[in-house]
């Protein structure tokens, strides 16, 4: 008796103990438990928050390359506009219906008849053509003559003879004769034709005599 006595007061006195130590695990239980919940919603957040940066970066990556492609439309845009800007040709014919010279001494000749001058750097009135940009052009020119006398005609360049044509006399007939070459010029550049001395060229309607210059490309 005296036994089941002192059992009994034994575990009266452990049983506080007992329930202090259920009641502090269960309040760690719950205080881990919540410390979980909180790290998963913030894992949660970071994982959304990086989802969003991604596509944020995305959206910037394209943005910069839908600006970088509205720029070169831009620049290949502006590009075609100056090219059309620098078209340049122009073709004339010396609109006679009868001999040009002979004269004691070379002149220009000025060819009226115009069929075509973009870019108006042509004067039918001087017969001069002036660069309006710098680039490689290509001039043209015929001439017919009666060959009782010579023909000759200079490609003049700021003064500076070029290339020429030539015909000898030769009995009483028509003939034409052509030549032609690039050059490479700087803006305000002039080109004419000059008639040699004591020379001469004939021209009709039928547009024997003609000069002819466009831009190849500019530079």
């Amino acid at each position: 008796m005296k036994t089941m006595v002192a059992a009994l007061a034994l575990c009266l006195l452990y049983l506080p103990v007992y329930q202090a130590s259920s009641i502090d695990i269960d309040k760690k239980f719950e205080e881990m438990e919540a410390r979980l919940t909180k790290t998963e919603k913030e894992l949660m957040d970071h994982t959304q928050m990086t989802e969003s940066q991604k596509k944020d970066d995305i959206l910037k990556d394209l943005e910069a390359k839908l600006n970088d492609t509205v720029k070169q439309v831009e620049d290949l845009r502006a590009d075609v506009q100056a090219f059309h800007g620098q078209d340049v040709a122009f073709g004339a014919s010396l609109g006679l219906d009868t001999h040009f010279g002979p004269f004691t001494a070379a002149i220009t000749v000025t060819y009226k008849n115009v069929f075509t001058n973009i870019g108006s750097a042509y004067q039918p009135g001087t017969g001069i053509f002036t660069a309006p940009v710098k680039g490689v052009y290509y001039f043209s020119f015929s001439a017919n003559h009666r060959t009782t006398k010579i023909s000759g005609l200079y490609l003049m360049k700021n003064g500076e003879q070029m290339i020429s044509m030539y015909n000898d006399p030769a009995g009483n007939s028509l003939e034409t004769a052509a030549n032609g070459m690039t050059l490479q010029l700087e803006v305000g550049d002039q080109v004419y034709m000059r008639l040699w001395a004591n020379s001469w060229i004939y021209d009709n309607p039928n547009n024997y005599c003609t000069f002819i210059g466009f831009l190849l490309f500019s530079l």
